[in-house]
């Protein structure tokens, strides 16, 4: 069963136009493919909210932290004779 469509006129910077036509291009897509593409990613990522668990430690870590370093360190700091 085909859905009803509709037209519409959207207006985007330039060089998004142009990355979005390229990637189309590139992957063998309409734009419209893409764009319905990603709408539908976003529809499935509201349906899919996160644990409350991982919402409730989401941020508790500094964004600058260098992980693979403090992990080192804390080896480092463990194995000390």
């Amino acid at each position: 069963m085909k859905q009803e469509t509709t037209k519409i006129t959207i207006r985007l910077p330039r060089q998004d136009v142009e990355f979005a036509k390229a990637y189309a291009r590139a992957h063998g897509l309409s734009m419209t493919e893409v764009i319905d593409r990603y709408l539908r990613r976003l529809r499935a990522l509201e349906r899919h909210q996160p644990s409350p668990e991982l919402d409730a430690i989401t941020g508790l870590l500094p964004a600058d932290l260098d992980a693979e370093q403090a992990y080192r360190d804390h080896l480092v700091e463990k194995h000390r004779p």
